[in-house]
């Protein structure tokens, strides 16, 4: 059996995102409706009444997720409304490789978008790669903007 590939399914409605969430939460942590219902505090056949309607009360959507342990209904009316959606990883100390890495990833981007426009690339392609550069982009502005309040480190080894 082929092992399902999360990271680049793409909602296409409601319903498709809600019914994701759930194939997710079922494949990745064995969760069914019923204990997907239990976990947000309502019975199945409302959450099988929001698959039907294709909506879902604003206030239940990040329940719904969390129990889940997906975000496909958010990233389903974020890309509704024309907004772009990337994970922003946590950030992390960067070095000057880390640097080189983005710098080269960046470049890797402006080189697919010139053969994406000169019909030498994949669309698929082109846009995981510009993908990936805007995650380590998000990143990085991640890592400044935890350097302006910066975590407590309370297990760090380090005695004061």
């Amino acid at each position: 059996m082929a092992r399902k590939r999360w990271k680049p399914t793409q909602p296409h409605n409601m319903q498709h995102a809600i019914r994701l969430c759930l194939d997710y939460a079922l494949h990745k942590h064995n969760r069914s409706v019923p204990r997907v219902a239990e976990l947000i505090g309502t019975s199945e056949w409302t959450i099988y009444g929001w698959m039907k309607d294709g909506s879902m009360p604003s206030k239940r959507i990040r329940p719904f997720e969390f129990a889940c342990d997906a975000t496909f209904v958010t990233q389903y009316i974020a890309t509704s409304a024309q907004k772009l959606v990337i994970d922003i990883p946590s950030g992390a100390r960067v070095g000057q490789a880390g640097l080189l890495d983005l710098q080269n990833s960046l470049n890797d981007a402006v080189s697919q978008l010139t053969r994406f426009y000169r019909d030498e690339a994949e669309a698929a392609d082109v846009m995981q790669g510009v993908t990936g550069a805007m995650q380590q982009l998000a990143g990085h502005r991640e890592n400044v903007r935890k350097h302006e309040i910066p975590e407590l480190e309370l297990f760090s080894g380090e005695e004061a």
